[in-house]
């Protein structure tokens, strides 16, 4: 079965005051955009397949995800016009589009901490797996589900930026999300990714990317 790992994208429209934002769809929270992280997309190194590590937001079961660590099965088909998805903490979570789902614990000993490890700063893998056609990533949000605070977004203007694959198949990160960081995030607080792609095909996102992960 064909996996696709995705960590995190959204597109949100700015309300009356500038650091304020509501993601579209079902979301009814109000994000505050002040202090955030501008996030980096850059291509990564071929032929790096990473092996047991967490998808955030999947199209598909991904069979070496980490046992209890929850991520949104959105059942792509391989043929969506747009996805705009939450991850989900919820093991075995399938969200709709735009739906909100449950916040990531940063707490020692919870799933995500554990993949983290003691790192504060992290990267995400985006996996690009496509029929030929370049897909679009219109953008990625990392935010603190608790605080409504935007940690971090990458949102290329206008109508986001071609990610055409660059290693086609499951588990080959073809680019890298950098600058994530929970420094300055109380232990206590949820955090929680979301992503939109037009023209939708495989495509997903892996947390984190560790490049000397390789595996065959």
């Amino acid at each position: 079965m064909k996996s696709l790992l995705l960590a995190a994208t959204a597109l949100m429209t700015v309300l009356a005051t500038p650091s304020k934002a509501a993601i579209l769809g079902n979301d009814p929270l109000d994000w505050n955009l002040a202090g955030a992280t501008t996030l980096s997309l850059t291509p990564t190194a071929p032929g790096q397949q990473v092996t047991n590590l967490p998808c955030l937001i999947c199209g598909a079961n991904q069979p070496q995800q980490p046992t209890g660590f929850g991520y949104n099965d959105f059942k792509n088909t391989g043929n969506e016009t747009t996805v705009s998805y939450f991850s989900t903490a919820q093991v075995g979570g399938s969200l709709a589009i735009d739906e909100l789902g449950t916040g990531y614990s940063i707490l020692p000993g919870s799933p995500l901490r554990t993949a983290l490890g003691s790192n504060l700063t992290f990267s995400v893998g985006f996996d690009v797996n496509d029929t030929g056609t370049p897909q679009t990533l219109e953008s990625f949000w990392f935010l603190n589900l608790t605080t409504h605070q935007v940690l971090g977004v990458f949102s290329p203007e206008p109508g986001g930026v071609l990610v055409p694959s660059l290693s086609n198949g499951t588990g080959f990160p073809d680019y890298t999300i950098s600058n994530l960081s929970l420094a300055g995030v109380s232990p206590g607080d949820q955090i929680i990714f979301f992503a939109r792609i037009t023209g939708a095909r495989w495509s997903g996102f892996v947390l984190p990317n560790p490049r000397s992960a390789r595996s065959g």
